[in-house]
């Protein structure tokens, strides 16, 4: 196949310029603040239940083109937020999550992030074993390397921090591709390939372990990346999963290689109150391993969203069901 030309949409950037620009920190004002939590009284009059809320239940009539603008600049812009300045401390945790899921509300809608329906993740350590099969690694302390998940929109409001580590990176998948272009445009036929993904377990009865994608997807100019590395090579434990090919290997190891570059990695440490949205096809991300607090009351917490907002650009049907039961 041709080689694609170099990608110069605002989404291909490089982390060591973007640190130096403070035009992704947004702080919230006091009158936003105020506007949020009447807009919460608004809806908890109507309903108790924020599940049944809908965007009118929450207006926002001075926050809402501010909104807009946060979209433009996910979608056609640099393809991510940082927000600031929800006192989530004042709040408590159960009106920071309404709030949360309010603005929600106006950014796009949420889908299932897990076989269990779950619209508002708790992304926490449960204990579980990080090296154990079907773990999903958000539940532990474990180090999450760069990947993607499943939505047009993915938002995480951190209500507590780790006692240390616990790193929010991202890295723009545009740039990583312009990298293999430049340095490995032998690999590009592998980078548009299908790769098989490992299922996790949440697949039907009967129906195979894997599915099968491509991770690299152009549409109208515009990058979209689908890559979870460990679901592709965790794959190959399935005998009747393709096998992945030598330049396929490559792919996966030069796209982790390039996105934990210094060049291109920058680095997040939210506080409480910090509300994170990236445009998922357009921005790799990871956390760094933590310690957490002993204090039941002071571990790590972060409550995650999965937005779909179908304007976006090279956006994809398939990831915008959500996560579905498997029986």
């Amino acid at each position: 196949m041709l080689t694609p030309a170099p990608l110069t949409t605002a989404d291909t950037w490089l982390g060591r310029d973007m640190a130096r620009r403070g035009d992704w920190r947004r702080t919230l004002s006091g009158w936003e603040v105020q506007e949020l939590m009447a807009a919460r009284a608004t809806a908890r009059a109507r309903t108790l239940d924020r599940a049944n809320w809908t965007r009118s239940d929450f207006p926002l009539p001075g926050l809402g083109p501010e909104v807009e603008g946060w979209l433009e600049d996910l979608d056609g812009g640099r393809g991510f937020l940082l927000l600031r300045g929800l006192p989530v401390g004042e709040l408590g945790p159960e009106a920071a999550s309404d709030i949360y899921w309010g603005l929600g509300l106006h950014m796009g809608r949420a889908i299932s992030q897990n076989t269990d329906g779950d619209l508002l993740g708790h992304v926490r350590d449960t204990g579980a074993d990080p090296k154990a099969y079907g773990v999903r690694l958000y539940r532990t302390r474990a180090e999450q390397d760069f990947h993607t998940d499943g939505a047009d929109i993915i938002g995480l409001l951190c209500l507590q921090g780790a006692k240390s580590g616990g790193t929010s990176r991202i890295a723009s998948s545009a740039a990583i591709f312009n990298r293999l272009l430049l340095e490995r445009p032998d690999l590009v036929p592998a980078l548009f390939s299908a790769y098989p993904f490992d299922t996790q377990g949440q697949h039907r009865p009967g129906a195979p372990a894997w599915f099968s994608r491509p991770i690299c997807r152009l549409a109208e100019g515009r990058l979209n990346l689908f890559f979870i590395p460990w679901y592709i090579r965790e794959s190959q434990q399935h005998a009747d999963a393709p096998r992945l090919s030598a330049d396929q290997e490559a792919v996966l190891r030069f796209i982790e290689t390039t996105a934990n570059d210094p060049d291109h990695v920058l680095d997040m440490d939210f506080q409480p109150g910090d509300i994170q949205f990236l445009k998922n096809a357009s921005i790799l991300h990871k956390r760094t391993a933590y310690e957490d607090w002993d204090d039941p009351a002071r571990k790590r917490h972060l409550l995650r969203l999965w937005l779909v907002q179908d304007g976006f650009s090279a956006g994809d049907a398939a990831l915008r069901q959500g996560i579905r039961s498997p029986a």
